[in-house]
């Protein structure tokens, strides 16, 4: 019983069909001449223009990467010589990407969406770059992307009228919520957006930053002069190829699925609710991800409970799968201010493809006795 989708999701089949090729009779370097390969450049253009397509970009504006955590590292080089403005309960990607340069981290609101105010008050006349995500990684928060949107172009405006040349550029992660939320680019307004195949049933090590045209990068791989300079290396045709796939089917299915995953939620919530009237749901119970849920059993060690229900076959996080490796406290919750007999006791629980509404109520069943075990044992 899998209940960690945001840590990663299994390559649908599909995906798997539309890759194998490439590993095997399609092996050739889509940058050599010949025929064949010719063949291979086109089949990777056409699946990088699908992408390009499916978030409603230009595909000369799309750089193929390695994954989420490198093009947040690309999207950082914008603000190179320039002041970079974030939020506390970022990514550890973006969050050890921007300390790098002049930057700024603000405190969240208490349900963990960014603090407009501060967000404004700490706009200086040199910052070129906001970094904000689509939703938290954690506590499947919402952001309000539209009113910062909505700060930065204030800010563009009052610089205009000041004489301020320096940009203003607003980068969005969205590795969490894409296939649950609407990621049109005419929609969110951003300028900067990244994208990752492995948190959509892609395969992993693949990833995407949209920028707009006028956006300047630079390159943190050099070589040869692969994504417009940007990215050198033979392409991933294969990864890209099954990329197209995913992306197609997560944005076709959105809003199905969005929907079959906040009613397994609800089951889950409500259960634990019921049993467990003192549980604390951490985050905004109004903006957050149709399959995220995140609670704490005050008094409990949720990284005892997480090992107890893995020997039942149920897999949950106690945190991002980056921090649980480290075993070090959640820097979101801490951002929150939450007691430490909360963060202790925190769980984190996504839902996707591999649950279905018999799953969900055999893991409620285990959590349910699991947690009222570990109380019966810290209460002797």
């Amino acid at each position: 019983m899998y209940l960690d989708h945001a840590a990663a999701t299994p390559c649908d089949k599909l995906v798997l069909e539309a890759m194998q090729p490439f590993f095997s009779d399609h092996f050739f370097n889509p940058s050599s001449p010949y025929a064949p390969a010719v063949a291979v450049r086109r089949q990777y253009d056409e699946a990088k223009h699908k992408i390009a397509m499916t978030i409603g970009a230009k595909p000369n504006d799309c750089i193929v990467t390695a994954g989420a955590t490198e093009s947040i590292n690309l999207a950082m080089t914008a603000a190179a010589d320039g002041h970079i403005l974030t939020s506390a309960i970022e990514h550890h990607a973006v969050l050890a990407a921007v300390k790098r340069y002049a930057h700024t981290i603000i405190e969240p609101t208490p349900k963990g969406s960014v603090d407009l105010k501060k967000l404004e008050d700490s706009i200086k006349s040199g910052t070129k770059l906001i970094t904000i995500a689509l939703a938290n990684n954690e506590l499947g928060t919402i952001q309000p992307l539209g009113k910062i949107v909505e700060i930065v172009k204030h800010e563009r405006d009052r610089r205009r009228q000041n004489g301020n040349a320096t940009p203003l550029w607003l980068h969005c992660d969205a590795s969490q919520g894409f296939g649950q939320i609407d990621c049109n680019l005419a929609r969110l307004e951003v300028d900067l957006l990244t994208l990752n195949s492995g948190k959509i049933y892609g395969p992993k090590q693949v990833g995407l930053l949209w920028r707009r045209a006028s956006v300047p990068l630079n390159a943190l791989i050099v070589g040869g002069g692969q994504e417009l300079g940007l990215r050198s290396g033979t392409e991933n045709v294969a990864g890209v190829v099954g990329f197209s796939v995913a992306i197609d089917r997560a944005e076709r299915h959105r809003k199905t699925e969005s929907k079959r995953l906040m009613e397994l939620r609800s089951v889950i919530e409500n259960g634990l609710q019921q049993a467990f009237p003192d549980m604390q749901i951490t985050g905004d119970r109004k903006r957050r991800l149709p399959g995220a849920l995140h609670v704490s059993f005050p008094g409990l060690d949720a990284e005892r409970l997480v090992f107890r229900l893995e020997s039942r076959q149920v897999f949950v996080a106690t945190g991002s799968a980056c921090a649980a490796n480290k075993g070090s406290a959640s820097h979101v919750l801490q951002a929150l201010g939450l007691d430490d007999q909360y963060i202790s006791g925190s769980m984190r629980i996504t839902l996707g493809k591999l649950n279905d509404l018999s799953s969900v109520q055999k893991a409620l069943s285990i959590i349910i006795e699991e947690v009222n075990s570990e109380y019966q044992r810290v209460s002797k």
